[in-house]
């Protein structure tokens, strides 16, 4: 998941105002001085007072609501300010004032410590940094429950730390809320990298249960994500871990016919050539694979992750024309290299170096170039991109 660095919001100013209502209480006249004078402590023991002999004091309600927040004790503070409202709407100016004050506070200091957090070098001190930022926005949350900025750097602050599971509540409440996509998103994210390291883990130990554990999370992936594509059918992320995720289900029958129906809809839609493309390449449909990351290509002629793909097919497919060549030719003693295995490999050639020029600082495609050139017989070629490889990885 990517650091996400955020602008604090301007700080809003918060005041208190006494009405001036006749027959006011022994107590509320009392908190009100008290209040002016900064004694909190008497304050509050003589708010308790009046809504206890009075419950039905709206402003004894307010006020106790007022001093809980000077006290930092917010859970209070909401608590009270909602009495008050359930009573009279009489100070309800007043009280969001107050909600907006402290939401403005605390969202501004989960940012500070958020930022902080990814700037320390320190791990143990990134690590407070990040649990201070996530106590902050959890109160910016409760403050101001439909707070959907709050609530989304929240998720982020959870995902920076590793802590997924928490990450989707608050992601969640973004789609409740409004849609968003990056709950969508993020979501589905979370669940099919669940269910890719159950998987893994899977193939490790073949424990049976491993395998369950990691379908009921791509089965939770697709879910989220095929109800995010109702609202945000174009987004490359959200299409990319939905089309991974139909795959990992076994579902290539539906993971098909959706991405097909995209293409033939949208033919000009990138990342519906690119999904369906994925699918493709997946179903070792090799030549209808490489057909729609052309396509893609030709629309965008940088698209990355196409000029990798393409480049993918044409190794998985040159790897398939050997091996199914060395099945036919297995009685034979020596290797004997089949001319249109190696012409794929050639086809692949320029996607992978064109990759490495827009982006030279991955190690694996490195390593995949390296392997082409040595299949090519461009072995001071090859030689050179294993050496990048590993100084990258150093």
């Amino acid at each position: 998941m990517k650091k996400v660095y955020f602008l604090p919001i301007v700080l809003v100013a918060m005041y208190l105002t006494f009405t001036g209502y006749q027959c006011a209480s022994t107590e509320l006249t009392s908190a009100k001085l008290y209040i002016q004078q900064k004694n909190l402590v008497k304050a509050e023991e003589v708010l308790l007072k009046e809504i206890t002999n009075n419950p039905r004091s709206d402003e004894g309600f307010y006020l106790l609501g007022y001093v809980h927040g000077e006290n930092q004790k917010i859970e209070k503070m909401i608590d009270a300010f909602d009495k008050s409202l359930a009573i009279s709407k009489r100070f309800a100016q007043d009280i969001q004032r107050s909600k907006t004050f402290y939401w403005a506070n605390y969202f501004n200091e989960g940012v500070n410590f958020f930022n902080r957090a990814t700037q320390a070098q320190d791990p143990d001190t990134s690590k407070i940094f990040y649990e201070k930022s996530a106590v902050a926005f959890t109160l910016a949350t409760k403050i101001e429950p439909d707070s959907v900025d709050a609530f989304k750097n929240l998720a982020f602050v959870n995902m920076n730390m590793g802590k997924y599971e928490e990450a989707i509540p608050p992601l969640q409440k973004l789609i409740d809320l409004k849609k968003a996509l990056d709950g969508y998103k993020f979501i589905g994210e979370i669940y099919y990298n669940k269910g890719a390291t159950a998987q893994m883990q899977f193939e490790e130990t073949k424990n049976v249960a491993d395998s369950i554990t990691a379908q009921g999370y791509f089965l939770k992936a697709v879910a989220i994500l095929e109800e995010g594509r109702k609202y945000h059918k174009d987004d490359p992320d959200l299409l990319l871990f939905l089309s991974n995720s139909y795959i990992a289900t076994n579902k290539m029958d539906v993971a098909l016919e959706a991405f097909r129906e995209g293409v033939a809809r949208e033919p000009g839609n990138k990342n519906y050539r690119y999904n369906y493309g994925v699918v493709l390449l997946n179903n070792n449909q090799f030549g209808e694979a490489a057909e729609q990351f052309k396509k893609a290509l030709e629309i965008d002629s940088e698209y990355l992750n196409a000029i990798y793909n393409i480049a993918v097919t044409y190794v998985k497919w040159g790897a398939h024309i050997q091996k199914e060549f060395d099945e036919a030719n297995k009685d034979r003693k020596e290797f004997v290299e089949n001319v249109a295995s190696k012409e794929k490999y050639r086809l692949a050639l320029p996607h992978l170096e064109k990759f490495v020029q827009l982006k030279s600082d991955d190690a694996v495609i490195w390593d995949l170039l390296g392997r082409v050139y040595s299949v090519l017989g461009m072995l001071d070629d090859a030689k050179n991109a294993f050496e990048k490889a590993d100084k990258i990885r150093k």
